[in-house]
């Protein structure tokens, strides 16, 4: 079964080259040149490959907006700016960020490894330390030993999902914060970090000495898979 997707680059020569590259390697590609029409066309792919400069509406806008449509598709984003910057802020939406140039088999491997992800975690449910089950496809979690749906809060929620579509990365608390309130991080604000105090609550066995969201101290945060 020929692997589906949505490509999205204004670049005429560079766009029907990975197209054509991608094409070869067994994948189906619908090619758009901007980010108009994406919305309605995400529910049909399995990955999203997104370039930054964009006409019109830039992909930083379009990747958001793809994100709230479909939470679970992974967006990988193409991008000639190498600032750290502009790294923090396209990983606050999308799963992967690849700099310009590049090769086709490294864009191709990041492509494997993010369908891969998205079909383990959509085939069934999976632990969080010891006692924590999830079910992604549900966007559910439960404590193992009772069977039972743990009740998150809303914030709870977005929070303990994005982690689970960043799993084993370091997270700065300022990129989880923008994330999830959609407004710069102000030094100094405790939101967060009140919010994952009481999401380990309700998650971990021992909350003082968490096991499944650790703090990496000046950093910030991570959930191991």
């Amino acid at each position: 079964m020929r692997r589906s997707v949505l490509y999205i680059e204004d670049n005429e020569k560079i766009g029907s080259w990975v197209k054509e590259e991608l094409e070869q390697r067994g994948f189906s590609v619908q090619w758009l040149l901007s980010g108009e029409e994406a919305e309605r066309e995400v529910g049909q792919h399995e990955v999203v490959i997104l370039d930054i400069m964009l006409p019109g509406l830039d992909g930083f806008t379009i990747g958001k907006r793809l994100k709230k449509a479909a939470p679970d598709l992974p967006i990988l984003l193409l991008s000639a700016r190498t600032s750290i910057a502009d790294k923090v802020d396209g990983l606050q939406f999308a799963d992967d960020y690849l700099t310009k140039p590049f090769h086709t088999d490294e864009l191709i491997a990041r492509l494997e490894v993010l369908i891969r992800r998205r079909g383990a975690t959509h085939s069934e449910r999976f632990s969080l330390g010891n006692q924590i089950e999830v079910d992604p496809q549900g966007q559910m979690v439960f404590d193992k030993r009772t069977g039972e749906e743990i009740i998150l809060t809303g914030k709870q929620h977005q929070i303990l999902m994005y982690f689970l579509r960043h799993p084993n990365q370091v997270l700065p608390k300022e990129q989880i914060y923008e994330a999830i309130w959609e407004e710069p991080y102000m030094t100094g604000d405790k939101t967060l970090m009140v919010h994952i105090h009481r999401l380990r609550q309700k998650l971990e066995r021992h909350p003082d000495s968490p096991e499944i969201i650790e703090t990496l101290k000046g950093i910030g945060y991570r959930v191991k898979l």
